[in-house]
């Protein structure tokens, strides 16, 4: 048989697995942030380890070493922890500003270094705030907004 039929393993036919990658820059979190990291650790710590599971225990492992608690938000401009409700396009929307890991996609959780979070961070009720082409009107802040 030649050798261009034969296989030493199914091994060496697969996609190299990489690590996670770590986004750049400081780990702010909120005290739910910090907990959800805190239970990747342990669900992982507990579970079966495969090569999977052990990569991505090491992540949640460096993102809970790295993880800065951020105090609660307060004040009446949007900042980490915010929750900020605008109008854009002429649709409402409320979101809060959360660390990376904490981010979730369809929610209402998104990362202060998304486009959208920087563009309201020290925008106060009342301001409008640009974001490409889009004038974004800011009409709460805070727990409730």
């Amino acid at each position: 048989m030649s050798v261009a039929f034969r296989r030493e393993s199914d091994e060496e036919h697969l996609e190299p697995r990489f690590e996670r990658p770590v986004p750049p820059g400081p780990n702010p979190v909120t005290p739910r942030g910090l907990h959800l990291i805190e239970a990747a650790v342990q669900a992982l710590e507990a579970g079966p380890r495969d090569e999977a599971a052990t990569r991505d225990l090491r992540y949640w492992r460096q993102r809970l070493a790295t993880a800065e608690v951020m105090p609660a938000h307060g004040g009446d401009e949007a900042g980490f922890g915010a929750r900020v409700r605008f109008r854009r396009g002429g649709t409402e929307q409320v979101v809060r500003i959360v660390g990376h890991d904490e981010a979730e996609a369809g929610g209402d959780g998104i990362g202060f270094a998304a486009p959208l979070a920087r563009a309201l961070m020290g925008a106060g009720e009342g301001d409008v705030v640009r974001l490409g082409r889009d004038a974004i009107e800011v009409l709460g802040v805070g727990e409730d907004a």
